[in-house]
Formats: structure tokens, C-alpha cells, sequence
């Protein structure tokens, strides 16, 4: 996650190997850094992976938690707390992955 005390330098967003994360009020989508066509999502609707999706945030960079795996399977660390200058990308409290989910994720988006 990034924390409200990121200064919206930018320097996370080239970083994300699955383009997952976004500068605040910018619309993201599924298909932005994967290979995903259509995503079926948890209410079982299937939608085209180019269809803008609501901003996380409106103020500060944020990250889409589905599309993270904290750099597994591309890096040794997460890139975006690597080159944050400010160390406002940090592990989010409220969704903890194991590597075997996040390395799921990968498979999901990078077939």
C-alpha cells in the first residue's frame, strides 16, 4: 500500500512489473502491464480487462492490491519500497499474501 505521506513523486509507478500502481484520480485497468484479455471478477461478472475502473484514491499514487505480488516471480524485493524515497510503499496489514498466492497471481496475469 501507499501510505498519505507519499509526495506523488512518481518514482513507484515505472517500478510495478504489473502496472499496479496509479497516480491518485487516474481510472486503472486489468489489462495495463498483463496479458489479460477478460477478467472474471468475485461477483462472477466477466468484464473486458481495457475497462477503466474507479480510482483508489483521488489524492496520492495507490495500489491495486489484485494486481500486486510484491515483485514475486520478477525481483528479489518489491520495487516500488525500493526506490521510494520517501518509504511510503509498504506492506498492506490488511492483505497478506503467501508466495504461493501471489506467485498464483503472476501465473493469472502473465500466462
Amino acid at each position: 500500500m501507499i501510505t498519505d505521506e507519499c509526495i506523488n513523486c512518481g518514482a513507484c509507478e515505472p517500478e510495478c512489473p504489473n502496472t499496479a500502481i496509479y497516480e491518485g484520480g487516474v481510472s486503472w485497468t486489468w489489462a495495463g502491464g498483463t496479458k489479460l484479455t477478460t477478467v472474471k471478477l468475485p461477483d462472477g461478472t466477466t468484464i473486458d480487462s481495457k475497462t477503466p475502473q474507479t480510482p483508489v484514491s483521488e489524492d496520492f499514487y495507490y495500489i491495486i492490491s489484485d494486481k500486486c505480488t510484491e515483485c514475486m516471480g520478477f525481483h528479489e524485493e518489491p520495487q516500488c519500497a525500493a526506490v521510494c524515497p520517501v518509504d511510503c510503499c509498504i506492506d498492506d496489514p490488511d492483505h497478506r499474501e503467501t508466495e504461493e498466492k501471489l506467485l498464483g497471481k503472476k501465473a493469472f496475469m502473465h500466462p
